[in-house]
């Protein structure tokens, strides 16, 4: 049986959430994927560029922009492993990416405290995908920064 395309690309994110684990950033990753290609892949990388803004989802829209020569990502699906912050979910509205596919909830900083509203309103919004892998990573690197 084939996997679900939203699995196989949420394994895609989670592997780039593990290089920022390996690099000591928090791991969240993120995948462009258009017409059921990965289009750009991205990982935290806020200590290495010494930039607050070098969120995953920055990273992977702004790379997506490059490939398809569009700031529009209409056609597009970013799947990220950690709920969007406000600004990412600013920038998915400004984007108009079809789709958000999200695995981990972020009750803490994440968007949605705020409600779906910060997206674009054509924007498909979806949580849960491999929530538990996405977590567990999560978990294991603020239990090691803790220790």
């Amino acid at each position: 049986m084939l996997e679900n395309p939203d699995t196989l690309f949420m394994k895609a994110a989670l592997l780039e959430a593990e290089k920022a684990f390996a690099e000591d950033e928090v791991p969240v990753g993120a995948v462009v994927v258009s017409r059921n290609r990965i289009i750009a892949r991205a990982h935290n990388q806020t200590e290495r560029l010494r930039d607050a803004t070098a969120h995953a989802e920055m990273l992977a829209l702004t790379a997506a922009e490059e490939t398809l020569g569009s700031k529009i990502l209409e056609t597009c699906t970013l799947y990220v492993t950690l709920e969007p912050c406000v600004m990412c979910a600013g920038a998915c509205f400004w984007t108009r990416i079809g789709r958000v596919v999200v695995a981990a909830a972020d009750a803490k900083v994440g968007f949605l405290r705020f409600g779906t509203g910060l997206l674009h309103p054509r924007t498909e919004y979806y949580q849960g995908v491999e929530a538990e892998a996405a977590a567990d990573l999560l978990r294991t690197y603020f239990q090691a920064k803790r220790n």
